[in-house]
């Protein structure tokens, strides 16, 4: 197991007075050794603090007093400080299996951690779920957890997952449930595998076994170019609107029987069924921008000015993988009766040189799904310099990956080499990490100056003189 290593220190902090070091590598706090980033805010709310640390191999002891309620003010450099629980599946559809060869090696882990699912929302099928780990979930109240469904029936989801775990793994989630631990399911869809009479029998599931779920989300098979899998295929139309009207008759039979509509459709299964996006008040105020549920709805009131604050999404694909901050996680632990709302990951935006001309003319990059967001959009407004989309293919993954999320650096300096000079080019920062696009290039290795904005209605808005 390896150490925390501090990164990072607040001015003027507890731990800045104490004499703790950007580089010192934290032993033990009071004597225990953190597993995780968890365990390790909850230590670190003692008002008084021993800190064992390792200087460059000298072994020094630091002790730390704050004031109640008063945060350490160091920051590490993982969340997880012991082994990343990795993923046993070999589900066709995994996109970790569709990425390809020679990107950076963290990107292709597979995790199935459920203490990630906790800090950064990604999904755990709980294959790997242990007694420990329930009971751990339950005492630290570690909520909320976000757990990969697919399909209630367990030879379907067995199948799916290519794991004989995973026919019975969601016997996991009904004990969760019982704990009184939110929880959000998703299903992946698949067409000819969990599509459907499946996805109608998985809802009937889902309403029989698991409606304490807080939500279930519905997303499209994504498929790139480097799928090693024949049966693997993005929808037709026909399945999209197939899709789109179980879920939604599926939402009026919760609604009547639970009082909430209970299971949502990725933004995407609009598009690709060719239909409008549901109005604000259909998502019951749930949190699944990140699923790409309600996002264009959402981005559309925040374009317009019809609200006041901005939701988006955290920044970057891949985040937790890429040493996100503790401020970036998603939710601190919450004690069963108060729920404390977690700090969302604040998008940083490049200010604007002194030398920025915010009457050149406009160009919005974006993917292609994004741009069927943005057009309608943007033929509304009236910006007072000549705007317009830059739809980005996405032909470093094909195959029918369309979101701007998954933009990369070769993809936009293509299409920028053809744009003119002289032109402010607007870049959503949900494509970065860390300020790297996936295929390892940055915003100085484009050929054309971009100004990165963070990814909501409200920022472009501005962004465009609005």
């Amino acid at each position: 197991m390896s150490a925390p290593v501090v990164v990072e220190l607040d001015p003027g902090s507890a731990a800045e007075r104490a004499g703790l070091s950007v580089g010192d590598t934290v032993i033990a706090l009071n004597g225990q050794q953190p597993r995780d980033v968890i365990e390790w805010q909850h230590l670190v709310d003692e008002a008084e603090l021993e800190l064992e640390v390792d200087r460059g191999g000298l072994m020094i002891t630091i002790d730390v007093a704050k004031g109640p309620g008063e945060p350490l003010g160091a920051h590490v450099d993982a969340a997880l400080f012991d082994r990343v629980r990795t993923c046993d599946n070999h589900c066709d559809f995994c996109f970790i299996y569709q990425l390809p060869k020679g990107m950076r090696r963290t990107l292709y882990l597979k995790d199935d951690d459920y203490r990630l699912s906790f800090l950064y929302g990604n999904y755990t099928t709980l294959t790997r779920f242990t007694e420990a780990d329930l009971e751990r979930v339950i005492s630290e109240r570690l909520s909320p957890l976000y757990v990969s469904i697919h399909a209630t029936d367990p030879d379907v989801r067995s199948e799916m997952l290519r794991n004989k775990r995973g026919a019975m793994s969601l016997r996991w989630l009904e004990a969760i449930l019982d704990a009184d631990i939110e929880v959000h399911g998703q299903i992946v869809c698949c067409p000819g595998l969990n599509d459907g009479a499946v996805l109608d029998q998985t809802l009937a599931g889902i309403l029989d076994r698991y409606d304490r779920l807080s939500s279930v989300a519905v997303v499209p098979l994504g498929v790139s170019r480097f799928s090693p899998n024949d049966n693997m295929r993005p929808h037709t139309l026909a399945e999209a609107e197939a899709v789109v009207e179980i879920v939604e008759s599926w939402q009026g039979v919760f609604r009547s029987v639970l009082g909430h509509p209970m299971v949502y459709l990725a933004d995407e299964y609009y598009l690709l069924a060719e239909r409008p996006f549901p109005p604000p008040g259909a998502f019951a105020d749930v949190e699944l921008h990140e699923d790409g549920i309600g996002m264009a709805t959402t981005f559309g009131q925040e374009f317009r000015g019809e609200v006041d604050d901005a939701k988006g999404t955290a920044s970057g694909f891949f985040a937790w993988v890429e040493g996100a901050r503790p401020d970036g996680y998603r939710a601190p632990r919450i004690d069963g009766t108060d729920r404390a709302d977690g700090a969302q990951a604040v998008a940083v935006a490049v200010e604007l040189g002194p030398r920025t001309n915010r009457r050149a003319s406009i160009g919005i990059l974006t993917g292609t799904l994004g741009a069927e967001v943005l057009g309608p959009l943007l033929a509304e407004a009236e910006p007072p310099a000549p705007t317009r989309l830059v739809a980005v293919p996405n032909d470093f993954f094909g195959g029918n990956v369309g979101v701007t999320g998954l933009m990369v650096g070769e993809d936009l300096a293509k299409v920028l080499a053809a744009e003119p000079e002289g032109h402010r080019y607007l870049l959503p920062d949900v494509c970065l990490s860390n300020g790297q696009f996936l295929d390892g290039m940055t915003v100085e290795d484009l050929p054309r100056p971009v100004e990165v904005i963070a990814t909501d209605g409200i920022s472009l808005r501005k962004a465009i003189g609005l």
